[in-house]
């Protein structure tokens, strides 16, 4: 164990510099502190999995290389590579498409055979497309676009509940909306720890 934290401090020191990055910028693009790095790069503390993860990602190498300092040959470097992200954006693109495909045929099934206008279906269709871009950004993304996404959610179901209750008119609705985007800025800035 030993060999490997002590490997892993050196790739990572060197990594680093490579990349032309302080110890301070790494541990923002981390959301950690530069005392953790520090740690990391002498070898005092392992990082997390997913930290180790990120850390690969963000010098493009894999984890493999940055334990023992050697690329496994028999790996396949296409689900780690840079060169998968226009795969995952026209994944996530489709699966947003599919909520707005769902609308159209709803609102067209509703205007042929019930005679209804019920153009809020693509309102509506907004906060689910946002919910399946936070999922995705989960997955393959930055955290700091969760916060954004977040956002666009809290407004656009307030939204949607107000163009839907519009004859009521309920304005104040949107009140409720900045509490939860105060709290959402709050969460934003808590940084992760070791």
């Amino acid at each position: 164990m030993e060999d490997i934290k002590k490997t892993l401090a050196q790739n990572l020191t060197s990594l680093r510099n490579e990349n032309k990055l302080t110890q301070s910028e790494v541990a923002k693009i981390l959301n950690y502190t530069d005392k953790s790095v520090s740690k990391w790069e002498h070898g005092d503390a392992v990082p997390p999995i997913d930290v180790l993860k990120n850390l690969a990602d963000l010098y493009n190498v894999s984890l493999d290389y940055l334990v023992t300092g050697k690329e496994n040959t028999s790996y396949d470097k296409r689900y780690t590579s840079k060169e998968n992200t226009p795969n995952k954006i026209i994944i996530t693109l489709l699966s947003v498409s599919l909520v707005w495909i769902v609308a159209t045929f709803l609102f067209v099934y509703l205007k042929l055979f019930v005679a209804t206008d019920f153009w809020i279906l693509f309102v509506g269709a907004v906060p689910c497309s946002v919910v399946i871009l936070i999922i995705f950004n989960g997955i393959w993304g930055k955290r700091k676009f969760t916060f954004i996404l977040i956002s666009v959610l809290i407004w656009s179901i307030l939204a949607t509940g107000y163009l839907y209750f519009i004859q009521y008119n309920i304005w104040p609705i949107f009140i409720v909306g900045m509490p939860l985007q105060l709290a959402t800025i709050l969460w934003s800035q808590l940084k992760r720890s070791n």
